[in-house]
C-alpha cells in the first residue's frame, strides 16, 4: 500500500537484519537497552550504540514516552537507529494512545531530519510494555500514514514484525 509517496510494507522477520536508512527500536525511557527488540538491537548492533545512548542520558536523564532520540546504528546495516518509547499499557485510561501515536510521530521526525528515506519500525509497546497489539498497530499504521501524506519524506516505511500474531494484527489493520 501507498501512501503519499511512501511504500508501505509489512514483513514478518527480525528488525537487525534490515538495510535501510534508520532503524526505529523500542526503547525504554532510561536508555539502559532491555529485552525483546531493544536486546536485539544493542546485541546484533555492538556497544557503540549504548555508549552514544550514556552520553545522551547523562544529558536529558531520561528520554519521556512520546519521544525518541537518535544514535548511530553501530555494527547494523542502517544508518542511524531511533529510540522510540512508547506507553506501559495501563488499560486506557492514562492517554497511551497518544503517547503511542507521539512516540511513531517523533521518530518520523528524527528520520526526516536526520535525512532518512527507508525506515524499518517494530510494534512500538507490544512486547514488555503490554500495548494489545490490535490497538496499536492501528494506530501505528494511522500515524505513519498521516504523517506520509503531509510529509513527502520517505519512498518506504517497512514494519519488520517479529511475531506471527504482530504480523496478523497489522495485517489485519
Amino acid at each position: 500500500m501507498k501512501f503519499g509517496n511512501t511504500e508501505f510494507i509489512l514483513k514478518r522477520g527480525d528488525i537487525t537484519k534490515e538495510s535501510v536508512d534508520a532503524i526505529v527500536n523500542a526503547a525504554n525511557s532510561a536508555l539502559v537497552g532491555g529485552a525483546g527488540v531493544d536486546g536485539a538491537i544493542h546485541k546484533a548492533g555492538g556497544p557503540a550504540i549504548m555508549a552514544e545512548l550514556k552520553q545522551i542520558a547523562a544529558q536529558i536523564k531520561r528520554c519521556p514516552p512520546g519521544d525518541a532520540v537518535i544514535t548511530g546504528a553501530g555494527k547494523l546495516k542502517a544508518q542511524h537507529i531511533i529510540h522510540a518509547v512508547g506507553p506501559v499499557w495501563a488499560g486506557g485510561k492514562k492517554d497511551e494512545a497518544e503517547t503511542l501515536e507521539s512516540a511513531y510521530y517523533n521518530s518520523l521526525i528524527l528520520a526526516k531530519e536526520y535525512g532518512a528515506t527507508t525506515v524499518a519500525l517494530s510494534a512500538l509497546s507490544t512486547g514488555a510494555f503490554a500495548y494489545p497489539l490490535d490497538l496499536a498497530s492501528q494506530i501505528a499504521l494511522k500515524t505513519c500514514a498521516d504523517f506520509c501524506k503531509e510529509h513527502q519524506t520517505f519512498s518506504e516505511l517497512r514494519f519488520v514484525l517479529f511475531t506471527e500474531d504482530s504480523f496478523q494484527a497489522y495485517s489485519q489493520a
